[in-house]
């Protein structure tokens, strides 16, 4: 899925209650791919030695050093994020649910990457199975995907208008 959209679904999922939860959510929708992807993109960007180039599109995940490719497995990781969420509910002593943003990252990326580009691993390092699905740019995806979010964004909206309505007229 693109970054916008990310950041979208993990706001509208877990953050309507308060604007920094939705704010909180959507950096958490985002960090899977800021932590992989941007960084990968950044080093190849300052033209760091062994990162593959873009001049045919997008390069594929195998051609990254081992090390860039460790980094998109951790974050885009379903067992690693149970450890992560695990361990910040024992530190804080209740579970932190705006982290979830995470995961639900994950799980709209899974049937959205495709073998041709950044498959998920969402079960590393316990497994290397990948689901081939529809990559997120082709209009199957797409147009529902933004069709959706503007029908959750408006009804969220305007249930808030209306909430906020009825409010003023006690």
């Amino acid at each position: 899925m693109d970054i916008l959209s990310h950041s979208l679904w993990g706001g509208i999922a877990l953050g309507r209650k308060k604007k920094a939860d939705f704010i909180y959510a959507s950096i958490f929708s985002l960090l899977p791919d800021i932590l992989a992807e941007g960084i990968m993109f950044s080093l190849i960007y300052l033209g760091v030695k062994n990162m593959p180039g873009t001049e045919h599109g997008h390069p594929n995940i195998t051609e990254f050093p081992v090390y860039a490719q460790n980094l998109y497995n951790t974050t885009h990781s379903l067992i690693v994020f149970g450890a992560v969420f695990i361990l910040v509910w024992i530190i804080r002593k209740k579970p932190y649910w705006l982290l979830l943003a995470w995961a639900l990252h994950i799980i709209i990326d899974i049937p959205t990457h495709s073998f041709d580009l950044f498959p998920t691993p969402f079960l590393w390092p316990i497994s290397d199975f990948k689901v081939d699905g529809i990559p997120w740019r082709n209009s199957i995806i797409l147009i529902p995907n933004f069709i959706l979010l503007v029908a959750f964004y408006s009804l969220w909206f305007f249930k808030r208008k209306r909430f906020a309505k009825k409010c003023t007229q006690l």
